[in-house]
């Protein structure tokens, strides 16, 4: 791939969402400890190509096991800090997870929160975006779940389905959807993560700009969780 990592910069610069589970590692539901974390084979060396182009890559997973309290925030991070071992075991690496821990639904009080994080609101993108100096029109959001296909067009971003996960079962509602009303099936959909570098890393080799040196990837701290929106209300009865 000869695309030149020199010539990046805001606020044109391009990135890489992903999504987590189902994405990068085995879909496990509600996984909250290191132990249950598996990566997907190819999905490192996938991470490490965009890592050696110079592309950020940021993590944006919706954790609502943290608000049914099933793990705790600590929980998650420690997670991501066990994935960050095992992407580093072949050369790659996350340049920020944000994650989101809120929920309408709730157990764990000050997690209900009617939030903008939670894909597929935008939330995390443009706060990703704002802080780590990248253009979200630029971007791609690659995932295995409807709510990221929607979180990329609500952020004016690219998405891409992957078919790991749960992305065979979305591919074929998509296919269903698209047959029962007649219209064309437009969504970008590859069978992994592998796949949807190659097709990102081919894109932007043919419309990198020239000659503009890019600042550093501008990530202050690596874990973010935006708390962003007003509690939901709450019923009578409600735990």
């Amino acid at each position: 791939m000869s695309i030149d990592t020199k010539i990046w910069t805001g606020p044109g610069r391009p990135a890489v969402f992903l999504d987590r589970d189902g994405t990068i590692n085995e879909e496990v539901k509600y996984l909250g400890s290191p132990h249950q974390l598996r990566l997907i084979p190819g999905a490192a060396q996938a991470v490490a190509r965009l890592n050696q182009a110079g592309i950020p890559v940021i993590v944006v997973t919706n954790q609502s096991g943290i608000a049914r309290g099933y793990y705790s925030e600590d929980d998650v991070e420690a997670v991501h800090s066990y994935m960050d071992k095992l992407l580093a075991d072949h050369g790659a690496s996350v340049d920020a997870y944000y994650y989101c821990p809120h929920h309408p639904g709730a157990i764990v009080k000050k997690y209900l929160v009617d939030c903008e994080c939670r894909k597929p609101r935008s939330g995390m993108l443009s706060a990703a975006a704002a802080q780590e100096n990248v253009s979200l029109a630029h971007a791609y959001l690659v995932g295995d779940k409807r709510s990221d296909l929607k979180a990329a067009v609500n952020a004016g971003a690219r998405g891409i389905l992957v078919r790991t996960g749960y992305g065979k079962e979305v591919e074929a509602e998509l296919l269903r959807e698209a047959e029962a009303t007649g219209a064309a099936l437009v969504t970008n959909i590859v069978d992994d993560l592998s796949a949807a570098v190659d097709q990102i890393l081919d894109t932007l080799e043919q419309t990198q700009p020239q000659g503009v040196k890019p600042p550093k990837f501008a990530a202050s701290f690596r874990h973010h969780r935006p708390e962003i929106g007003p509690h939901y209300p709450r019923s009578s009865g409600e735990v």
